[in-house]
């Protein structure tokens, strides 16, 4: 067995050994040097500009995003890797918008999101009674009756506390449910669902309707009393009444016309990639990645509606450019990297990670061929526990699938850059699970290791006023050669890293 002495020498050996690989290397900061603040805010300046109109996933802002992109990757002398040489990984996307959903009858019309809300996949369409049945609830129903109809809820409950079910077993064709004390909670709730619809997230494969959301529909107070010819004052304290049964079968049937829709729609989006080759190591790739889309504009308010997302994630978007300008110069120049070198700014990350997790799926290099990811989101600004102390970059990710990494991230940063490394976010029981929620998840998740570089959760994240004159590019600046110096190291060193 080794004494401690000796242990602690060989750890000695083994950390020392890994800081001389990270000694300065005069070629590495000949090009980390050319990483430039007027790039950086050029590009930003673009990226984060009204125009593109906050890069929403699939919108046209974003495709705009994408073209800018792909003519930076082309002007520098990046191959596109796609098939037939292009720079896009089309990305097949679904999302759920309302449809045309209405309820008629002689003398009523009312419309989706306004009067009623229908939530399913399923198209629901035909002529029906509607037959009151108070909270739903048993004892009281057992001489009403429902099959064939539709029946009409009012309750107090949850929906899922409510017996769409049982009623549905009893053989009602759907169930209109209104649990709302008046018109404004309706409105209220209404208002939220429009705004979940237009602002919902998007999936990789084709929602399917299933469940009892496909055969019920809220309905409002007002609608209601239109269905059913009785006022809602009067309903209310009939289904609110011990002996219910007798008092709801005084209530005299509706009569509709319904459809019930809602419509998948497809949304074509785009992953942008650029390969620089490397030369004796070429099979092997590093992969850099930060996403380029954002949540787009407010559908309501005034004044600046527009989220522009300069920060999250324009900064790691130019990042991106401006390390693939300096490897591709230094190529061009005879001092390539051994390992190629994957520029892949992905899209719908705002979505739930889908551009990035559409790349795993569908990688254009084998996974088994991928070293490591590094992943930049967020990296122009300082966030309230550094104030004062802007000098910094959270570092997460770097030890969970690799020491080796973890030891070459801390060493290149000591070398060449200084920064202080927060490794608050690191810890995977942290509450932000920050770890799963950005797109080196998906590599990591492939067990190929990454390192996730972010500055912080700012009192701008996600709205309007992440505009481009709160960036630090001094700071943006330091961070993008941290990032460049610890990929050449990657790209450049004899061995492979071990994943453990």
């Amino acid at each position: 067995m080794l004494n401690k002495s000796r242990l602690g020498f060989i750890a000695f050996i083994l950390f020392t050994s890994t800081l001389l690989l990270a000694q300065k290397n005069p070629i590495a900061v000949q090009y980390g040097e050319q990483i430039l603040l007027s790039d950086l805010k050029e590009n930003l300046t673009i990226i984060a500009s009204d125009a593109l109109e906050g890069r929403k996933t699939g919108s046209r802002g974003q495709k705009m995003a994408a073209a800018f992109i792909r003519a930076h990757f082309e002007e520098i002398g990046l191959q596109g890797p796609v098939s037939n040489g292009g720079y896009y990984q089309n990305v097949p996307l679904y999302t759920v918008v309302p449809g045309k959903s209405t309820i008629n009858a002689e003398a009523i019309s009312l419309q989706n999101f306004r009067d009623f809300i229908f939530l399913g996949l399923n198209e629901l369409k035909g002529d029906a009674q509607v037959v009151f049945v108070g909270d739903g609830e048993e004892p009281g129903l057992e001489k009403i009756e429902i099959e064939g109809k539709i029946a009409l809820v009012l309750s107090e409950k949850r929906t899922n506390e409510i017996p769409v079910a049982d009623l549905l077993s009893k053989g009602a064709k759907a169930v209109l449910i209104c649990n709302f004390q008046d018109e404004s909670a309706f409105n209220a709730f209404s208002s939220r669902v429009n705004q979940s619809f237009t602002s919902r997230r998007m999936t990789l494969s084709k929602p399917t309707g299933s469940g009892e959301l496909e055969n019920f529909a809220f309905v409002s107070p007002s609608s209601v009393e239109k269905i059913l010819n009785t006022e809602f004052a009067t309903l209310q304290s009939y289904a609110t009444d011990p002996k219910k049964g007798s008092r709801i079968r005084r209530v005299k049937e509706g009569s509709i016309r319904y459809l019930f829709k809602n419509e998948i729609k497809q949304i074509n989006s785009e992953n942008v990639l650029g390969y620089l080759e490397g030369t004796d190591k070429k099979d092997e790739v590093i992969v850099v990645t930060s996403h380029y889309d954002h949540i787009g504009k407010l559908s309501e308010g005034t004044g600046d509606l527009i989220n522009n997302g300069a920060d999250d994630d324009g900064s790691g978007t130019v990042a991106v450019l401006e390390m693939a300008k300096v490897f591709a110069k230094a190529k061009e120049e005879g001092n390539g990297p051994r390992r190629s070198i994957l520029f892949m700014t992905v899209t719908g990350e705002e979505m739930g990670l889908l551009g990035s997790q559409y790349y795993s799926e569908n990688p254009i290099f084998p996974l088994s061929s991928t070293v490591v990811n590094l992943n930049i989101d967020m990296i122009g600004r300082s966030d309230p526990e550094h104030d004062g102390k802007p000098d910094y970059v959270y570092v997460i990710g770097s030890d969970k699938l690799s020491q080796e990494l973890h030891q070459i991230s801390e060493s290149i940063n000591n070398t060449y850059t200084q920064l202080d490394f927060d490794y608050t976010y690191n810890d995977v029981n942290h509450p932000t699970n920050l770890y799963k929620r950005s797109d080196h998840w998906n590599f990591a998740k492939n067990n190929i290791p990454i390192i996730f570089y972010f500055d912080g959760i700012h009192e701008d994240y996600h709205l309007p006023s992440d505009e481009v004159d709160k960036i630090d590019f001094e700071l943006l600046t330091k961070r993008t050669k941290l990032v460049f110096y610890t990929a050449w190291e990657l790209a450049n060193r004899s061995e492979r890293i071990k994943n453990d």
